[in-house]
C-alpha cells in the first residue's frame, strides 16, 4: 500500500496529539499528588484573582467530569471541574487560574480572544458543513464543491491557529498572577509549567492537524483542476 507523503505526516500529528492528550493526563495526575503551600482551592484562586480584577460579578461553578474546565463567555462563569474547584494541588490552582486567564482576558478585549469569539458562529457552520462538500466534491470529481468545502474548512482551520495565542496568553497571565499573588513559590513553577505546557501542546498538535488536512485537500483539489 502507498502512502501519500501528507498522509504520513498527518499519521505523525495524530501521534503527536495523542502524546500530548497524554501528558495533559499524567502531568495533571503527578501534580494534582502535589499540595500547592498557599493551601488555595483551585476555587479560593479563581475567587480571588475575580475580585482582584475587578470581576465580582463573574462566578465560579463546578462542573462534573475530569479536566471538563472551561471559561464560558456567553455566560461569564469560570466553570471548574470538581478535582480543580476543590483540589489544594498545584494542578489545581494551575487549571483554575488558566480559566481565570481567559475572564481577565475578555474584560480587557484582548484581541484574539475578540476574534475567535466574532467568528466562532461561522466555525460551527463551517465544521458541520465542510466535510459533507469535500466527500461529496472528491468522490463526484466536482472541483465546485470540493473549493467551497476548502473555503469553508479553511475557516474551522483559522478558528483552531487563533486559538493558539489565546491559550498561551492565558497561561502567561495566569503563571504571573500566581506568583505575584503569592499563591505559588517560586520552586514550584517548575509544576505550574508542566501542567500548563502539556495543555498548551493539545491546542498546537490540533491546529497541526488541521493544517496538514487543509493542505492535503488542496492538493485534491488541484489533482481535480488538472483533471478538468
Amino acid at each position: 500500500m502507498f502512502f501519500h507523503p501528507m498522509d504520513i505526516l498527518i499519521f505523525i500529528a495524530f501521534g503527536l496529539s495523542l502524546w500530548a492528550q497524554f501528558q495533559v493526563s499524567g502531568n495533571f495526575k503527578r501534580w494534582e499528588k502535589v499540595p500547592a503551600s498557599s493551601g488555595l482551592t483551585g476555587e479560593q484562586a479563581a475567587r480571588t484573582l475575580l475580585d482582584r480584577q475587578g470581576l465580582h460579578d463573574v462566578p465560579v461553578e463546578p462542573v462534573p467530569g475530569r479536566l471538563s474546565d472551561h471559561y464560558d463567555p456567553i455566560h461569564r462563569v469560570v466553570r471548574l471541574s470538581e478535582p480543580v474547584y476543590y483540589g489544594h494541588s498545584i494542578a489545581s490552582l494551575s487549571v483554575a487560574c488558566h480559566e481565570v486567564g481567559h475572564a481577565i482576558q475578555h474584560k480587557a478585549s484582548y484581541p484574539m480572544l475578540v476574534l475567535r469569539h466574532r467568528i466562532f458562529p461561522v466555525v460551527r457552520f463551517a465544521s458541520g458543513a465542510a466535510p459533507y462538500l469535500l466527500i461529496a466534491g472528491i468522490l463526484l470529481g466536482a472541483t465546485g464543491l470540493t473549493g467551497f468545502g476548502i473555503l469553508l474548512f479553511s475557516v474551522a482551520v483559522a478558528f483552531q491557529v487563533i486559538t493558539l495565542p489565546v491559550e498561551f496568553n492565558a497561561s502567561s497571565r495566569a503563571k504571573a498572577l500566581m506568583v505575584g499573588e503569592g499563591f505559588i513559590r517560586n520552586e514550584e513553577e517548575h509544576g505550574v509549567n508542566k501542567v500548563l505546557n502539556a495543555a498548551a501542546l493539545t491546542y498546537v498538535a490540533a491546529a497541526l492537524i488541521s493544517i496538514l488536512q487543509l493542505l492535503k485537500f488542496v492538493m485534491i483539489f488541484a489533482g481535480q483542476q488538472r483533471d478538468d
